[in-house]
């Protein structure tokens, strides 16, 4: 049986954006597959369903450890007000998850 790691990204949304008014920051949330670095499950702190659905879309079997593709697939696809907090989020949380121990 495959275990998995949960972590999340975190990073400051646009001031005039509603994830801030709601949450604060922007969030998001990965499951992902400690033996193959693969995205099992995601969310994040998007107000709205369809934003969330469509996040997940993005990531959902993608490697966390190719931060270049994923950057990539946001810029080209991902065109609400929050894109950059999303990258830097998403970025923070490849980070962590770099820096864990079974990672490697």
């Amino acid at each position: 049986m495959t275990s998995s790691i949960y972590l999340t990204g975190e990073a400051k949304a646009p001031s005039n954006n509603p994830i801030m008014a709601q949450y604060g920051l922007f969030y998001i949330a990965f499951e992902i597959e400690a033996d193959t670095h693969r995205v099992l499950d995601v969310d994040c702190s998007a107000t709205l369903a369809l934003t969330r659905k469509f996040i997940r879309s993005l990531f959902i079997d993608a490697d966390i450890t190719d931060t270049g593709r994923l950057t990539e697939s946001i810029t080209a696809r991902y065109h609400g007000s929050s894109q950059k907090a999303l990258i830097v989020a998403v970025n923070n949380a490849a980070k962590k998850y770099h820096e864990l121990p079974t990672s490697s």
